[in-house]
């Protein structure tokens, strides 16, 4: 140890079993919290880099950066920036007598979640832009230290809003003022703060397929969700009139379809908008991967129609920044702002000051545009590689917005396949989790692009085949 600081931990023994129920992360956590309490791994000690416990185990550095977020959560050890990851110094001492800890259950059982390759709905982890996003957070702290104190804006900071507001003009064809902009903490609250605001109540269409967390919050905040199916011209509004048709909000991903990538056709944009008119019910458009249409135009956004003022849009940072901001937005029409000021005022869902003015900063000086270009470029080469394997393998096939969708044949489950992929490192989705009612139609696999780099799409796509065998 010199000047205080312990020195690097020596290579850690973690023994992975690929075969155990247990997730590949779980079981580096557990492995590090076993070190930490008998000892092995002392206060202060320097863990390995994500990159070097990665390779010294032959997974992949999402799963030990779950791992490693695991045990920070638990106060084991902190991330500490340039100085490393490393053992807490008052490590949370548990009593002899204390009852052993329990793994926390999922909120949603059904929906399996992972963290490597082939995950969804998070970016290119390799192509974020990390120098000039620390600058611009660097630069808003500096800001924010020397500003007087005050209450934040529960609606959002200005210039965020400003700046959401000319975004969404450019690139989804969304006219609104940013008064009409309300800053959130995430996809969630925007749901929340939607259908709290204006006092929904009732029936509520839901996408089938469609995200099971939507549909878990929905129920969650007293509405009764109703799973109207979706074709390839995107959800069946005829189907839905026919189900509720006196429902109070019907939720949608107009732009691409999830999971199924699709876009809402001409036709049945007119009849969605022309149904809310017609009951004085609400649509809530999800702008799912709307900003990144990875070839050809996206389409406008609900709301820049003109029949649009029963449309509230919801937009995330999530997938174009990353989900760690917790950074998202809802825009309403004109003649509810009064209704959603009121709201905010008492609820105030925004986050903290200083990430929105940093985001304010990417977009105002145009580095968000040049990175969705960027990023856009990117994974269609990612998704191409992949495309160009399961072509070349004979394997039928589909896209899926920034994911690839594998169908199985009857018999085979998918979250069998799913949970024995994750002890490999690998991470797809199964397609069933995604159905109110799965059948054995629904059996599939959702395969995301963003993190696939070309040069190892046919290494891991040989890893996943191998594993899943005559089931394709």
């Amino acid at each position: 140890m010199t000047d205080g600081v312990a020195a690097p931990a020596a290579p850690l023994a973690l023994a992975l079993d690929r075969a155990a129920p247990a997730a590949l992360s779980e079981q580096i956590a557990a492995g590090l919290r076993s070190a930490i309490a008998q000892g092995r791994l002392a206060p202060g000690a320097r863990l390995p880099s994500w990159r070097d416990l990665a390779s010294q185990l032959g997974v992949a550095r999402g799963t030990v950066r779950a791992a490693y977020e695991t045990l920070i959560d638990a106060g084991l050890v902190q991330a500490l920036g340039a100085a490393g990851t490393r053992v807490a110094r008052c490590v949370p001492v548990r009593s002899q007598d204390d009852p052993p800890a329990t793994a926390v259950p999922s909120p949603l059982p059904g929906l399996v979640r992972g963290s490597g390759v082939f995950q969804m709905g998070v970016p290119a982890q390799d192509a974020i832009p990390a120098k000039l996003w620390s600058r611009l957070f660097v630069r808003a702290a500096r800001a924010a230290a020397g500003a007087a104190p005050d209450y934040p804006d529960p609606r959002g900071e200005p210039a965020l809003r400003a700046q959401i507001a000319a975004m969404l003009a450019v690139a989804r064809g969304l006219a609104c003022s940013p008064a009409q902009v309300y800053v959130t903490g995430g996809h969630a609250a925007s749901v929340t703060l939607a259908v709290q605001a204006l006092g929904l109540a009732g029936q509520t269409w839901t996408e089938e397929p469609g995200y099971p967390l939507t549909r878990s919050l929905l129920a969650t905040l007293g509405l009764a969700t109703v799973a109207v199916p979706v074709d390839a011209q995107g959800l069946d509004v005829a189907a839905g009139q026919a189900l509720a048709p006196q429902a109070a909000l019907a939720v949608v991903t107009p732009g691409q379809q999830a999971p199924l990538g699709v876009a809402l056709a001409p036709a049945r944009r007119r009849a969605l908008l022309d149904w809310a008119v017609r009951q004085q019910a609400w649509v809530l458009e999800d702008d799912y991967l709307g900003e990144l249409q990875l070839q050809g135009r996206a389409a406008p956004a609900l709301g820049a129609g003109v029949a649009a003022a029963r449309v509230l849009h919801v937009g995330t940072f999530s997938k174009t920044i990353s989900p760690a901001l917790r950074l998202g937005f809802l825009v309403v029409p004109a003649d509810q702002v009064a209704r959603f000021d009121a709201a905010t005022a008492l609820r105030g869902s925004a986050p903290a000051p200083l990430v929105q003015q940093a985001v304010a900063e990417l977009l105002q000086g145009g580095h968000h545009l040049r990175h969705l270009r960027r990023m856009k470029r990117l994974y269609l080469q990612r998704r191409d590689a992949l495309l160009a394997c399961l072509r070349t393998a004979g394997i039928t096939h589909r896209a899926a917005g920034l994911a690839v969708l594998l169908k199985l044949p009857p018999g085979r489950r998918d979250v069998a396949i799913v949970r024995a992929a994750q002890a490999l490192g690998l991470s797809p989705a199964p397609l069933s989790s995604w159905y109110v009612r799965p059948g054995p139609e629904h059996n599939g696999l959702l395969l995301g692009v963003t993190n696939l780099r070309v040069d190892d799409t046919a290494a891991q796509w040989a890893r996943l085949q191998a594993l899943v065998g005559a089931a394709l």
